[in-house]
Order: C-alpha cells, then structure tokens, then sequence
C-alpha cells in the first residue's frame, strides 16, 4: 500500500522546537521531490519547505528561513522537518505530499492527479 504518513507534531511553548517525520511505505521517498505543508484555521493551505529528489536542493517560505530545515533520512525512507524557534503563527495541521520539481511549494502550482498527500500533524505554539 502506497502511503505517506506524518507524525512528530504536538504543543510546544513559543521558542521551543519540534521534528517532523514524513515516512512513505510502498515507494521509495528518494525518488522523489517531497514538500511540507501547512494549514492554519480559516486559512489556505501554505507551502512551506521543499527538498528535490537526487541533488536534494531545499526551498523555504520565508516566514520559516533560518528556523527550519528539511532533510532526508533514507535509512528510514522519510523526509523530516527540523522547527526550531516556534511561533504562535507557526500553529496548523502540517502535511507531507510528493511535489516534483517543488512546483507547488516553489511555484504555487495545484496538486496533481498523481500527487500522494500525507494525513497531517498537529503543531500547536501556545504559552
């Protein structure tokens, strides 16, 4: 069964820090561009970071530049979000989805057909 799942979310306190693990079962995550996603209440689903397949080039949305960062673990077949300097703002439902060349993370572009998306984690900052 093809299938990406995410997990790692939680409450943490504002400046405080949290992993995210993207784990894909059924394919190899390798081969693909994977991006990370989030959406707040009332709010439009946002990209947030990317990380391409092969040379593994990585994108941030500026509001996350400098506090997160996205990489490979390939022993374990996922891609992680590293957050650190946690904001109120940062509170959503984060999501995993293949996004070849980051086009929607980078480039804004609709998912596609063939577009595999995680269930979501739950990341509340709040003091």
């Amino acid at each position: 069964q093809v299938q990406l799942v995410e997990s790692g979310g939680g409450l943490v306190q504002p400046g405080g820090s949290l992993r995210l693990s993207c784990a894909a079962s059924g394919f190899t995550l390798d081969y693909y561009a994977i991006g990370w996603f989030r959406q707040a209440p009332g709010k439009e689903r946002e990209g947030v970071s990317c990380i391409t397949r092969g040379n593994g080039i990585t994108y941030y949305v500026d509001s996350v530049k400098g506090r997160f960062t996205i990489s490979r673990d390939n022993a374990k077949n996922a891609v992680d979000l590293q957050m650190n300097s946690l904001k109120p703002e940062d509170t959503a439902v984060y999501y995993c989805a293949t996004d070849p060349f980051c086009g929607m993370v980078v480039g804004g572009r609709p998912p596609l057909k063939t577009t595999f998306w995680g269930q979501g984690t739950q990341v509340t900052v709040s003091s």
